[in-house]
């Protein structure tokens, strides 16, 4: 588990309570399930154990879990005693339980506030489940199932409603609030508030209000993503400057971290969820809507299921691609990064990326998305040359007010240093969120280090090429004549511009044309290079004199060259041996596979007949099958074979409620051997999720999309 810092206010001084971590890392289960626990939850902090009490019952009888995560129960009771907090916590840390548990303890509804309306359906059915009131009011309502949320909310028979930010501009439901009886305000995705951030929402500006008009009510914000300047700019905007801050870290171990050079990067794709991820579930991220259909043909034709999702599509069909995504197995959604905030689907495998994110802290909150489960995943992007130089040109030509183009260049040059270093990837990815890592073992530069190389003189050669260009011929050109002049091309535009007189023409042939253009993406990443207009022509910088006088030294990075995975008979990769220490199972092979495969041997028959049951009871249910159960509250059931109900109400996960919905059911599998559903009523139910396939609205996570250039 990683280390949890409880941050002071200015008037609220604290202990530290990082716990201390044991020389070995494990991060194979680092945020999933230890025994006894779920997906969300992890070993109690030191101490923790202690008589029970309300939060702790709670705990166990609604959600099925004995113990609080590291830091949990200190925000919960803190929330429960009227105070403020703002939590910072990976994607599967257990956010939601910090708001959701004292919303049960304390006297009336919790009110959620969530920029997700795609979403709300299936998080009020997922709490419904575990026998939570929950309800939600916004815009995809009729006025008859409105009148119904706000006559429960009234009358106090809801525990928890979730409201997208825009609705309290309403007065209404200012109103509204003001008539109910409300125990406190949760602000989910609070990273939506830094206007410069990846997921900037404007309505998130106004809450501020809620302290100013119930200052009484306590509030927590929360999110997975913000760097130290970014929770600032979130306790100022909230007005959250003197609440308890928590900031978990932000090691994810279970997911394996790849960046590759952009080549053909369809058919790149391809081949690693051939060889990598058969029949596992996905995201892959493109920058373009464009790019997204053609990606989505693309592994169709090919024999991979795919469904796309942009802003371009009408809001019926993305809330079909989505509810198809969460509730069957196998299937890879494209999407650019309209799709995928609030989505709690735990066996997504692989987060792949076919453009460069503009920003570390989006391709983190992405890449989370992959194996909440706390199970091996891999997060994989293709990057290359032509990333760089549209990057570069969309932050020139978008970015007219210098503050904001100095805060996006600095974004896109994090980025960019964590695509080139030769360093741990995972500790460079933590350093920017201000945690220390030593390498983990587990990514592309640990498994495989790349070679770091003197790159000066080559570095000399190409600005010397774009100088003498520029200075003798009053001309500008591109990567592809840049390069063509230096491997000594004779091209019909060399010959036409007379570029074969050039004093460099030729002189750089020990390079291949694939290194130079490395080493030119390199240069553009190091900042000593620049482009210019639509045709991205090179430019030098202020920096590259020093290169040209010899006064710096430039260090490049050489590609190692990767071996092709062998092929099992079925089609999925060989097994790679042990991985180094703490490195964790390999994440390849099927989601099923995973899940079964390091089970004892007689575990595996009753895991697989658990998920047959749990399929048709999603499957009747109209929800996700998590909803139902996590993989490894199955897991455990599968190795212990309860024969009671007394004995199931012990596994992680199995609260009071599915308890008496499911148990009956379960224990009747276990004993005939095929899937049993007599006193569930999960077969030939009515779909309760079914009404979130039609739902409005689902675009309003689409702010952000790249629309240019299509």
């Amino acid at each position: 588990m990683p280390p949890v810092r409880l941050v002071p206010s200015a008037t609220d001084p604290l202990p530290d309570l990082s716990p201390d971590l044991p020389p070995d890392r494990q991060p194979s289960l680092p945020c999933g399930p230890a025994p006894g626990a779920s997906p969300e939850q992890g070993p109690s902090e030191p101490g923790g154990g202690g008589p029970p009490d309300a939060a702790q019952e709670v705990l166990r009888r609604v959600f099925g879990y004995d113990t609080f995560r590291s830091g949990q129960r200190e925000i919960i009771d803190h929330l429960v005693a009227g105070g403020d907090a703002l939590v910072i916590m990976p994607t599967g840390g257990g956010k939601s339980l910090c708001y959701q548990v004292p919303s049960l303890v304390r006297e009336g509804t919790g009110v959620v506030i969530s920029p997700l309306i795609a979403l709300m359906q299936d998080q009020v059915d997922a709490l419904t489940a575990l026998g939570v009131r929950a309800g939600f009011l916004n815009s995809t309502q009729d006025p008859d199932e409105r009148r119904s949320v706000v006559s429960r909310l009234l009358s106090g028979d809801l525990d928890l409603l979730y409201l997208a930010p825009e609705a309290l501009r309403s007065e209404a439901t200012l109103r509204l609030l003001d008539r109910a009886r409300i125990c406190l305000f949760a602000i989910d995705e609070a990273h939506c508030v830094a206007e410069w951030g990846h997921d900037f929402r404007p309505d998130y500006l106004a809450l501020s209000m809620l302290h100013e008009r119930w200052p009484e009510i306590p509030r927590i914000a929360l999110t997975a993503t913000a760097t130290s300047r970014t929770r600032e700019e979130i306790a100022q905007r909230l007005a959250l400057t003197q609440a308890r801050h928590l900031v978990a870290g932000f090691d994810r171990p279970n997911i394996r971290y790849r960046i590759v050079p952009k080549q053909d990067p369809h058919k790149q794709l391809c081949e690693l969820l051939r060889t990598e991820h058969p029949g596992d579930a996905g995201i892959v991220y493109c920058l373009a809507r464009a790019s997204v259909e053609r990606t989505a043909e693309f592994l169709t034709d090919n024999g991979i299921p795919a469904l796309p999702y942009h802003a371009g599509l009408d809001a019926t069909t993305r809330a079909t691609h989505q509810s198809r995504f969460l509730r069957e197995d196998g299937l890879v959604m494209v999407a650019t990064i309209a799709f995928g905030m609030g989505i709690d689907k735990p066996d997504v495998r692989f987060v792949a990326h076919l453009d460069l994110p503009k920003s570390i802290e989006g391709y983190y909150q992405e890449t989370g998305r992959a194996g909440r489960d706390g199970r091996p995943a891999t997060a994989w992007l293709a990057y290359g040359l032509k990333d760089v130089v549209q990057q570069r040109k969309l932050i020139d030509s978008s970015a007219p007010d210098q503050q904001r183009h100095r805060v996006l260049t600095d974004h896109l040059d994090a980025m960019l240093a964590l695509c080139e270093t030769v360093e741990c990837r995972r500790a460079r990815l933590l350093a920017y969120f201000g945690e220390e890592s030593q390498p983990c073992g587990n990514c592309d530069t640990c498994l495989d280090p790349p070679e770091a190389w003197d790159g000066t003189i080559a570095a000399q050669k190409l600005l010397s090429t774009v100088f003498r260009l520029d200075r003798e011929r009053r001309q500008r050109f591109g990567v592809g004549h840049c390069v063509d002049i230096l491997l000594g091309h004779r091209t019909e535009k060399v010959e036409r511009f007379g570029h074969d007189a050039l004093t460099v023409f030729g002189v750089g042939t020990e390079l291949s044309q694939a290194e130079w253009r490395a080493v030119v993406r390199q240069l553009l990443a190091q900042g000593l290079l620049t482009v210019e207009g639509d045709h991205g022509t090179l430019l030098l910088t202020p920096a590259s004199a020093s290169v040209l006088s010899r006064q710096r030294e430039v260090r490049l990075r050489r590609d190692p060259v990767r071996v092709r995975p062998a092929r099992s008979p079925r089609g999925k990769r060989q097994p790679s041996g042990s991985l180094p220490a703490g490195a964790g199972a390999t994440a390849g092979g099927t989601g099923r596979a995973v899940g079964a495969a390091d089970l004892p041997a007689q575990a595996q028959a009753p895991f697989e007949l658990l998920r047959s049951w749990r399929a048709a009871v999603a499957r009747a249910q109209g929800v996700p099958a998590y909803v139902v159960f996590h993989d490894a509250t199955l897991r455990q059931i599968a190795v212990e074979l309860p024969s009671s109900l007394s004995a199931l109400s012990g596994v992680s996960g199995v609260g009071q409620a599915k308890l008496a919905r499911y148990g009956q059911d379960v224990l009747d599998t276990l004993a005939a051997g095929t899937p049993q559903f007599t006193s569930s009523q999960a077969v030939g139910e009515q779909a309760v999720g079914d009404q979130a396939v039609g739902e409005q609205a689902v675009g309003d996570q689409a702010d952000g999309e790249q629309t240019a250039g299509e």
